[in-house]
């Protein structure tokens, strides 16, 4: 058998801290007794044994990282053609470069997080940096900024611009540091998707051949990011006048495990070989995973418990002086007064309920229902008004007929009968005294009278129906402002139960930050395309790998949206097409471009259909 191309884990320096060095060394050599084992008993070569060694490597430090989930995927392509064991390398090749891809994405989320918040406090005044230096790094850090402040009181202290400008070297270092760590994490990760990319059909079809290259690749970038963080390290030393932080930071210098050079062809590699190798990489993310958690660590967003421990400090204080009011007027020392405190409360709510909810209820119940059994009842009846339409047909009719001298028609319109009654009217009005005794002039008035009767009884009875149509309108009214109240209350429960995490939410505010996704999506499209333009290619690397960061993060916030749409098959292609190294930046803007106006998940809410 060739021997293996990995050198063994302990045989280099070891640059690390005591701690840290321990636990690799006891990670390393477990997992050196474990393969040992596994040699020796050829015999328990079954899935049996390969679950033991799975659930073996995911319970060791190396893979102790957040587990992936559904990402941004590899430029991948399966084939249904494959045999069982070229299946399985490509299989386990593939889970490794995800680890790796969901890590580095994992501690870019988390650096690009910090880094907004130190800019969000560099843009602030010199006052909110007081502020923050003083109560939002922990009581520790109060304690010293007062002490800091008073003993500085005297004249040409000037404590204010001392604290001001420890604040400003502080918040500065911190970006300077999340910023060389971001470059460096993005260039990683743009050069392993370029590599996958670029063996991804390969690895696929022809494992055999193609998963040494891929190792040795991988290796090959661990190899250059160490050599990039060293570098940044070192110009971020020169550049940074306070040496006491920079050298808290490079107290623990990151240095990755590297294959030797051996004659040993590509081909000859053995699935020992290969198993090896892959362990070494997996130890080399542990060491990464060491480097990040001890640099973010002192350049990380401080926890929320930090930044708001007055409030939550202050919060505690008023609870405890409660507890002791509350204490004292309690039945523990022989007092009723809360006692007799909840029985006026139980009093005051239950009239309150009584006298605001249970009442106006009741009240509009017995309304509605009574609107319903008074609904044939009303003012005037149709009836009525018939009868007064008859009588009066009856009496002009023969008021006509007497001074015309004839018989008229009974089907002679009431209008017809009424102008004669009006011009007889004015005639008898000409001598008002003689004709109101003799004449025909106190006919007319009454007939007169009997129309306006009947014009008002008319009147009242398409009232009595309008207001009979309305009477449900009324009640429906009056329980207005309860329904109005109970819909509040329901749009506050809502509010509190479905609450926007953060893209991934259901409010505006979540759909807004998807929108501004991939606003940051076409930003750095246009930087990229610019630094190619001008030769810029490590520049355009990075900048590629903060392309990937995005749209890793728009894949994850829209895909259960779009999902529930049915638009998650084109969203899922325009976001791989975005990532392709190979397309144009022409067509990526367009993709983008069509993005923003097609998608349902991506529109504003006010263009929603």
């Amino acid at each position: 058998m060739a021997s293996s191309p990995v050198e063994s884990p302990t045989s280099g320096p070891s640059t690390v801290s005591d701690a840290i060095g321990s636990r690799s060394l006891v990670g390393c050599y477990t997992s050196r007794i474990w393969r040992t084992l596994r040699d020796r008993l050829p015999s328990l070569n079954s899935s049996l044994l390969a679950k033991m060694s799975h659930i073996f490597r995911r319970g060791t430090p190396a893979h102790r990282h957040c587990r992936r989930r559904s990402g941004l995927p590899l430029p991948l392509h399966s084939s249904a053609t494959m045999s069982s064991s070229i299946a399985a390398r490509a299989s386990r090749a593939s889970i490794m470069l995800e680890d790796i891809m969901e890590y580095v994405l994992c501690n870019l989320h988390n650096v690009q997080k910090s880094l907004h918040f130190w800019q969000s406090r560099a843009e602030g005044t010199n006052a909110r940096k007081i502020y923050f230096m003083i109560f939002e790094r922990g009581p520790l850090a109060f304690i010293d900024g007062a002490y800091e402040m008073i003993s500085r009181l005297g004249p040409g202290g000037a404590p204010f611009q001392h604290l001001s400008h420890a604040a400003s070297n502080t918040i500065s270092h911190k970006i300077a540091s999340l910023t060389i760590l971001r470059r460096c994490l993005a260039d990683f990760l743009a050069q392993v998707y370029l590599e996958v990319n670029k063996y991804g059909g390969t690895l696929i079809e022809d494992a055999d051949k193609s998963l040494p290259f891929v190792l040795l690749s991988i290796n090959s970038l661990f190899v250059k990011l160490e050599a990039s963080i060293s570098q940044a390290h070192e110009l971020l030393v020169v550049h940074n006048s306070d040496k006491s932080s920079v050298d808290q930071n490079g107290s623990y210098i990151l240095h990755f495990e590297k294959i030797p050079e051996v004659d040993l062809e590509i081909s000859q590699w053995t699935e020992t070989n290969i198993r090896d190798t892959t362990d070494l990489i997996y130890q080399n993310i542990q060491r990464l995973e060491s480097y990040l958690s001890f640099i973010l660590s002192t350049c990380q967003k401080p926890k929320r418990l930090t930044l708001y421990w007055l409030h939550y400090t202050c919060g505690a204080v008023g609870l405890s002086l409660c507890s002791v009011w509350l204490l004292r007027h309690s039945s523990l020392t022989g007092s009723s007064d809360i006692d007799n405190w909840i029985c006026e409360a139980k009093e005051s709510a239950t009239g309150f309920l009584k006298d605001h909810v249970e009442q106006p209820l009741i009240s509009i119940r017995d309304e509605l229902f009574e609107t319903f059994r008074r609904r044939h009842k009303g003012v005037m009846e149709i009836e009525e008004v018939q009868l007064t339409a008859d009588s009066l047909h009856r009496m002009l009719l023969a008021f006509c007929e007497q001074t015309k001298g004839r018989k008229l028609p009974e089907n002679i319109p009431d209008q017809e009968m009424l102008e004669m009654v009006m011009a007889r009217y004015e005639k008898e009005v000409m001598h008002p005294l003689q004709n109101l005794l003799s004449g025909e002039l106190a006919r007319a008035m009454l007939i007169q009278i009997q129309k306006l009767k009947l014009d008002l009884e008319t009147a009242m009875l398409e009232l009595n129906q309008i207001l009979k149509a309305n009477e449900i309108n009324f009640a429906i009214l009056a329980a207005l402002p309860a329904f109005f109240l109970s819909l509040l209350l329901l749009v506050l429960v809502r509010a509190w139960v479905i609450q926007d995490k953060g893209a991934e939410g259901r409010g505006r505010v979540a759909r807004r930050k998807r929108r501004l996704l991939v606003v940051e999506v076409e930003k750095r499209l246009v930087q990229f395309q610019t630094c190619m333009d001008e030769g810029k290619e490590d520049d355009a690397r990075c900048l590629y790998g903060l392309v990937l960061c995005s749209l890793d993060h728009l894949y994850k916030a829209v895909e259960s949206h779009a999902k529930e749409t049915g638009e998650w098959i084109s969203l899922r292609q325009d976001i791989v097409d975005l990532a392709k190294p190979d397309l144009k930046t022409i067509y990526k803007l367009t993709v983008t471009s069509r993005m923003g106006r097609m998608y349902d998940c991506l529109l504003p809410s006010s263009k929603r259909q």
